[in-house]
């Protein structure tokens, strides 16, 4: 409870407004180059997919929506076995979604779930009926 006040005294107490790496008037790419520079990135790679999604989100109107990348917790690479800040890599980004409600877009670097805790293969492959008992199999 001690560490939950201090933390709130502290938030209470700064008068700086929240700031972004970057103007939330930059482009869309402009503000994923500047947070994959600040990861230690010597470049970003934009696959077709994402490359449309960028297009069409800024046609839209949400080019200035801040940007939260969804990318590996254990590096500031894409790759998870590159622990800690790593440098001169290329981020890849594979996809670009967005949250216009919650007002952010999400870039997918590399190969991460957007659902994590979720098994590669489904669950439901293992679930059948024997037809012959009308039993479900493979429920615990």
């Amino acid at each position: 409870v001690d560490l939950g006040v201090a933390v709130q005294r502290a938030c209470e107490s700064q008068a700086e407004p929240l700031k972004f790496l970057y103007p939330l008037d930059s482009s869309i790419k402009e503000k994923i180059e500047s947070i994959a520079k600040f990861y230690g990135a010597s470049g970003v790679e934009y696959s077709e997919q994402a490359e449309k999604q960028i297009e069409m989100y800024t046609k839209q109107g949400f080019s200035n929506l801040p940007i939260c990348m969804a990318k590996t917790q254990y590096s500031f690479s894409h790759v998870p076995s590159m622990k800690g800040a790593p440098s001169d890599f290329v981020l890849p980004i594979r996809d670009v979604r967005a949250s216009i409600g919650a007002g952010f877009i999400y870039p997918l670097v590399g190969t991460m779930s957007t659902m994590p805790g979720l098994p590669t293969r489904p669950c439901f492959y293992e679930i059948d009926i024997d037809t012959a008992t009308g039993k479900v199999m493979g429920l615990s």
